[in-house]
């Protein structure tokens, strides 16, 4: 794009320093595409971005101080204007309808090439939809997550170990109704075991947030 037309103002979240600079570089080379802001946090979106007004947000998914889904929400309710572009290494069915839910207009893994990315971003730009198609299909065969709050909340607490007394002690619950979590949580993954149950829900992008 050339004649004079405005650039396309970018601001990427991304807590990898070398990922962030690695895209800022790539797109940088766009005539269409200018890197207004660059910051490694998803709590440092929404202030950033009311600093340096961007058009598009390019938002990693795992990020500290605030995930990508959280900050895509938060963005889209103080900078109505500003769309969202998730870009991120993790390409997880539950995260790609948790993103679009939170108001993503797009949704691409890191290693789209960078002629396809820049496309991504004038098209979302544009007001247009752009999803990884490969996800999208996992997506719908995939559904929603069949866990209940508290029962993903159980098997967060799982990924880091610990016996059912020292999870009952983390979440302030009964042994029992830990168990009884977990149990639920098992059955409803297919899962043989705990450590099966939460890797199905990790693979599906179920147990984001904290």
């Amino acid at each position: 794009m050339s004649g004079g037309s405005t650039p396309i103002r970018l601001l990427l979240a991304d807590d990898q320093a070398l990922v962030r600079g690695a895209l800022a570089a790539l797109l940088s080379l766009e005539e269409d595409l200018t890197v207004v802001a660059e910051v490694g946090r998803g709590d440092e979106v929404v202030p950033e971005a009311r600093r340096s007004a961007p058009d598009v947000a390019l938002l990693d998914v795992e990020m500290p101080g605030l995930d990508g889904i959280a900050a895509t929400s938060a963005l889209r309710v103080a900078l109505p204007t500003c769309r969202v572009l998730v870009v991120t290494t993790f390409g997880r069915p539950g995260y790609l309808r948790r993103a679009m839910e939170a108001g993503a207009s797009g949704f691409v893994v890191k290693d789209t090439p960078a002629r396809q990315l820049a496309d991504a971003v004038r098209r979302v730009h544009a007001g247009l939809r752009v999803v990884d198609p490969t996800l999208a299909a996992e997506t719908l065969a995939t559904g929603a997550s069949p866990l209940t709050e508290r029962e993903t909340e159980v098997l967060r607490t799982a990924r880091g170990g610990g016996t059912v007394a020292d999870l009952a002690r983390a979440l302030h619950l009964s042994e029992g109704t830990v168990r009884n979590h977990l149990s639920a949580a098992i059955g409803k993954t297919g899962a043989r075991n705990r450590a099966d149950a939460i890797r199905v829900a990790e693979r599906n992008g179920w147990l984001l947030g904290e």
